[in-house]
C-alpha cells in the first residue's frame, strides 16, 4: 500500500503526518528539525513513501539534501500554493499544516520547486554576503 507524507518545518521541531493512499492518517508525530532526526523517525516506521512533501522555505534546502541523501523521494513544494490551499483551516498549527500538506502531496495538487544543491546554496550565501558589504562601503566622491 501507498503512503504519503509531508513534513511542516519549524526551527526546532517539526510536525510529520503520514497517511495512506485512501487519505486516512496513520502516523502523526513531531521530530527534531534536523535531516539526521528525520530519516530516523521515516526509518523508524517503516512504511513504503511514495511521497513526502517538505514546504520550501529557509530549512527545507538542508532537510532536503539530507532525507534524499538517504534516498527518500522528499518533494520541495511551492510556498504560496501550500498557503492557498490551507487558507481555509481555521487553526494554523504545526499539526493542521503537516496534515493539509500531507494530503496535497498525497493527491498532487502541489508544484514541485527545484532544489538547489548544497554547493549552489553556499555560493548563494556568499554572492549575497559579498552584495551586503559592498552596499555598506562608503562611496567615492
Amino acid at each position: 500500500m501507498e503512503h504519503y507524507a509531508a513534513i511542516d518545518v519549524s526551527l526546532k521541531l517539526s510536525s510529520v503526518c503520514v497517511v495512506d493512499a485512501s487519505g486516512k492518517i496513520v502516523h502523526e508525530m513531531k521530530a527534531a528539525s534536523d535531516p539526521e532526526a528525520l530519516v530516523a523517525l521515516f526509518r523508524k516506521l517503516g512504511l513504503p513513501l511514495t511521497r513526502i512533501g517538505l514546504e520550501a522555505g529557509p530549512l527545507s534546502g538542508w532537510l532536503h539534501a539530507g532525507l534524499t541523501a538517504a534516498w527518500f523521494p522528499v518533494i520541495p513544494i511551492k510556498t504560496r500554493h501550500v498557503k492557498a490551499a490551507l487558507k481555509a483551516m481555521t487553526a494554523k498549527t504545526g499539526r493542521n499544516g503537516a496534515r493539509g500538506m500531507t494530503q496535497l502531496t498525497r493527491m498532487g495538487w502541489f508544484r514541485p520547486i527545484h532544489a538547489k544543491t548544497p554547493p549552489a546554496q553556499e555560493i548563494r550565501a556568499i554572492l549575497k554576503a559579498r552584495k551586503l558589504l559592498v552596499n555598506k562601503l562608503p562611496r567615492p566622491r
